[in-house]
């Protein structure tokens, strides 16, 4: 992890350094975080047509390599029980290789260094929750599949009656480094200047324990990434989503711009995977539907 860095999902307006320091890493606990039950995987095996674009560099070894940093679960993580890079994020790709008839096989690897990885050929793909953006579409290719915002939560029934548009006085839990800090604290100095009480912040150094702060009734709510809400409304059974997701932006995988056709293939697979329900079994297994996507596109940055 990169200390105090911004999480990866924040960087939708965020100028980046195009040649290496795209350093915008997650940080968090390296630990499962749902997603029980058996992997899903999509039916019929290989798509043909699909298969037919894989450029064939690609295609003779039979396996995609790609790039993730396994920090940000639940999206990807690592196992401590079997040390296996697990996540809906991964989950969905080994379904993409499926569709492709290819393996996966997932290095792990520091965030900043991914994007490079896929410039230069290291990596086919890189799976690691990057925002799609104009300024990271001038290096590589995207290839959108889900969307991603701040998103609340609060315990079951939110019994405290937190409100995001007006949480003044409110305790709100929130790991370190991430926009959620600067989104708070924009919203209180909101509260203090309309003379109502600041949101009380309370920061945490690994999203896990802004979790249990919460579960254990020790702040009001909480704010995260949409997907990491999510998942810690599905694990803990003990939570509710509150309100509706913001500042959103789409999720992509990264590309290499010589990839030849991989990208149109990468793509087709996403929606074959909508079309047959996969994909959304997938999202539903790890609690993290709320960001479905119905249209991946290719570099569909919005900013």
């Amino acid at each position: 992890m990169i200390t105090g860095s911004l999480r990866r999902r924040a960087v939708a307006g965020a100028a980046l350094v195009l040649t290496g320091a795209l350093a915008l890493s997650a940080c968090g606990d390296d630990s499962d975080s749902g997603g029980s039950g058996a992997k899903v995987t999509p039916s019929g095996g290989a798509d043909a047509k699909l298969s037919a674009l894989v450029p064939a560099a690609i295609k003779s070894d039979g396996k995609l390599v790609i790039g993730t940093d396994a920090s940000y679960p639940p999206n990807e993580s690592v196992d401590p029980a079997s040390q296996k890079i697990v996540g809906w994020d991964v989950e969905l790709a080994e379904a993409i290789g499926v569709k492709l008839g290819l393996k996966t096989e997932f290095q792990n690897a520091g965030f900043d260094t991914i994007i490079p990885g896929v410039q230069s050929g290291k990596y086919e793909l890189g799976v690691s929750s990057f925002t799609d953006n104009k300024d990271r579409e001038k290096v590589v290719d995207f290839v959108t599949y889900y969307t991603a915002g701040t998103s609340w939560a609060a315990l079951k029934g939110n019994p405290k009656g937190v409100n995001p548009d007006d949480a003044c006085g409110k305790s709100i839990g929130v790991q370190q480094g991430t926009v959620q800090v600067d989104d708070l604290t924009a919203r209180s100095k909101k509260c203090t200047a309309a003379g109502k009480p600041a949101i009380k912040q309370v920061v945490r150094k690994q999203q896990t324990e802004v979790n249990n702060d919460l579960v254990a009734g020790k702040v009001d709510a909480m704010a995260a990434d949409s997907p990491i809400v999510g998942g810690a409304v599905k694990k803990t059974g003990k939570l509710d989503i509150i309100g509706q997701a913001y500042d959103t932006a789409p999720y992509g995988y990264a590309v290499g711009k010589n990839s030849g056709q991989l990208k149109e293939a990468v793509q087709g697979a996403v929606k074959a995977l909508i079309a047959d329900g996969t994909y959304k079994k997938i999202l539903e297994k790890w609690g993290v539907e709320q960001g479905a996507v119905t249209d991946p596109a290719i570099n569909g940055a919005q900013s």
